[in-house]
């Protein structure tokens, strides 16, 4: 039988060209992290299903790969549900085992805890451009800091990030999920309709307002309600300060500090960001998980099309284990789509010493070879990436797939009882 030697759908292998720029840019972000106060956590890619069904990952929990009991615990004769099948699930995200971790570390923890975890995550979808399933996170997130210092830090960490590898032009769009239920409740639709009118909301960018104000109105929803519902977003888009219309408009539905904090955050990033990028206040942002509370963001790059990361305040996800709420906000990278979009834009990973070949014909003596290696290290410890490779028949043709591999010198050595 002849082994199948494609990746399984949807995941795919890595070659090296791709390998060096994913090295690089994991190096580009812990380093920047670090700067902001962030330590590395690592959890294990297995989580507990019941944890990954615990109501807080919204439509990703469709989409678990779910791992079957093992021995003795595996009775298949006995089985009469999935929840005697499964007992482990590989993670969709690396938000509850966070939480998770948190909760079982937290007195060994500093408080507030910053931390910094990235790993590969698992979600049974339908592959498409920049989407896979298995790829890579990288999340920043801050527990223990209930006030808007949590959001402002991880925004400003997150774009510097983004701005050291490169990236220009793009926006962070901001918004509150208390807002979007402050609108929702001033329009007059009541609290058991939000998360269905969410959903359309979300669709915005795709059907404009008139597609949203169809596709609530075909829903059942009072003309009434859905027409004083459309009015806040044009109201918004017709405002030089939309926070400020917005927040007026719909003061007495909510709650307490609200207004001010959002606006703080606003303010503090404006008044220390480059010009590399751009904070905007979308009404429209939705953010698709269920666990989030306050503050939502979201990275759009136009070179993509569509979002390249985001997060937001989860202040109830503590309490799923403890107990006792903790609050709690994250804000993670699209890292396969900044990936894709580097090696798309022909991206070369700097570097500050040469790469160098050391092709050795077939047969040098030992203590030829000794000297070559010595060279190589002596060369290494200068700071020069040396690859000492044996010599194929077809020399000029390895220099050219070694060229294209970005060594840019040769030395060749040869026998010494040849003269050449």
């Amino acid at each position: 039988m002849t082994l199948n030697k494609k990746p399984v759908t949807g995941m795919k292998d890595i070659l090296p060209e791709e390998m060096e720029i994913r090295d690089y840019v994991i190096g580009v972000i812990k380093d920047t992290y670090a700067g902001f106060g962030f330590t590395s956590i690592d959890t294990p890619c297995v989580e507990n299903i019941a944890n990954l069904n615990c109501k807080a990952g919204g439509e990703n929990e469709k989409l678990i790969f779910k791992i079957l009991k093992r021995g003795e615990k595996l009775r298949l004769e006995e089985a009469k549900n999935e929840e005697d099948l499964v007992d482990g699930g590989l993670r969709y995200d690396l938000t509850v085992p966070l939480v998770r971790y948190y909760a079982a570390h937290a007195n060994e923890l500093p408080s507030p805890f910053k931390a910094l975890q990235m790993g590969n995550v698992w979600r049974a979808d339908r592959p498409q451009r920049g989407r896979y399933r298995q790829f890579m996170q990288c999340d920043i997130d801050i527990l223990g800091e209930a006030g808007n210092l949590a959001e402002i830090e991880l925004i400003l960490a997150t774009t510097t990030t983004l701005g050291r590898l490169g990236f220009q032009n793009f926006q962070i769009r901001i918004n509150d999920r208390q807002i979007l239920k402050a609108m929702a409740a001033y329009s007059g639709f009541g609290e058991e309709d939000y998360d269905a009118i969410f959903i359309t909301l979300d669709k915005m960018d795709k059907i404009g307002i008139d597609g949203v104000r169809e596709e609530l109105l075909n829903a059942g929803y009072p003309q009434e309600s859905v027409e004083k519902y459309m009015a806040l977003f044009q109201g918004v888009e017709a405002s030089k300060t939309p926070v400020a219309y917005l927040t007026e408009q719909i003061t007495d539905f909510l709650p307490e500090g609200v207004k001010e904090s959002f606006q703080e955050i606003i303010d503090s990033v404006e008044a220390v960001k480059g010009d590399f990028f751009e904070l905007v206040f979308d009404p429209t942002l939705v953010r698709g998980m269920s666990y989030y509370t306050g503050t939502i963001f979201e990275v759009a790059m136009p070179e993509f099309g569509g979002s390249c990361g985001g997060g937001g305040r989860y202040d109830k996800m503590v309490g799923k284990f403890t107990g006792n709420d903790v609050p709690a906000c994250g804000f993670s990278i699209g890292f396969e789509r900044i990936i894709l979009l580097l090696m798309e834009n022909g991206f070369q990973v700097p570097k500050a010493g040469k790469k160098i070949a050391y092709l050795m014909e077939k047969g040098l003596s030992s203590e030829k070879l000794c000297e070559v290696m010595a060279q190589a290290q002596a060369e290494r410890e200068k700071g020069n990436q040396i690859l000492v490779a044996r010599m194929n028949k077809n020399k000029k043709f390895q220099k050219e797939q070694l060229t294209a591999q970005g060594y840019e010198a040769f030395q060749e050595f040869y026998r010494e009882e040849l003269k050449r």
